[in-house]
């Protein structure tokens, strides 16, 4: 499953490059927010599956909503002059950094755990 995501991710950003999308310069505030979303929704499901809870369907959905909702918050704010996505910012920021310190904490642990069995082998 992490060889899939890796190869999605590597295949995603060499599309990327080497196709000419462009958009309006307009939309760039809220495609940023929906990337942070969807960033955020990709280490959870990296923490998921370290921990060996992922879910394909939680995280589907996870990722679509998480992505509208920042990119509705960004749309509403600009329209009442509110910084609404300072919102968005906090909230998946936030996660983004909770969940990478638990994906480093996982890996630890299993580090530790090899290198332990290895010295009772011995």
């Amino acid at each position: 499953m992490l060889v899939a995501m890796v190869i999605g991710l590597v295949g995603g950003i060499a599309l990327g490059f080497s196709l000419d999308i462009s958009y309006p310069t307009e939309y760039s505030f809220y495609i940023t927010m929906g990337l942070l979303a969807a960033i955020d929704s990709i280490v959870g499901a990296a923490r998921s599956h370290l921990e060996e809870k992922y879910n394909n369907l939680i995280f589907i959905t996870g990722f679509v909503t998480n992505a509208l909702l920042a990119g509705c918050l960004a749309y509403l704010g600009d329209r009442l002059g509110v910084p609404l996505y300072y919102a968005a910012i906090l909230v998946f920021g936030g996660r983004l950094f909770l969940n990478l310190a638990v994906i480093r904490r996982v890996l630890i642990d299993k580090f530790l755990e090899k290198k332990d069995k290895g010295i009772t082998k011995k």
